[in-house]
């Protein structure tokens, strides 16, 4: 059995003011193809301002479209490969 090592480029970007964080990740694959997607966090008023947190919660949901967009994408290329229709497992 022959192994192969492949890597994805993966980016993640974001835009900030006092109350809001938006995020926008892109993943590159091997064939080309980018996958984009967006995530965005709000502070409460009564919240402290901690800019990382808000990025890991904007981060995190662009993250979670993005592999939802990519088992979507699979799901979608099985079922042209196949002639059926797959069925995908929800993250």
């Amino acid at each position: 059995m022959m192994r192969t090592t492949v890597g994805w480029h993966v980016e993640l970007e974001f835009q900030e003011d006092d109350t809001h964080t938006r995020a926008a990740a892109l993943v590159r694959l091997p064939d080309g193809t980018e996958v984009r997607a967006h995530g965005h966090a709000s502070r409460h008023h009564t919240d402290a301002n901690q800019p990382r947190v808000g990025e890991e919660i904007a981060g995190a949901r662009a993250l979670n479209e993005l592999a939802m967009q990519l088992l979507t994408k699979a799901h979608g290329e099985i079922d042209q490969a196949s002639g059926r229709t797959s069925h995908p497992i929800h993250i």
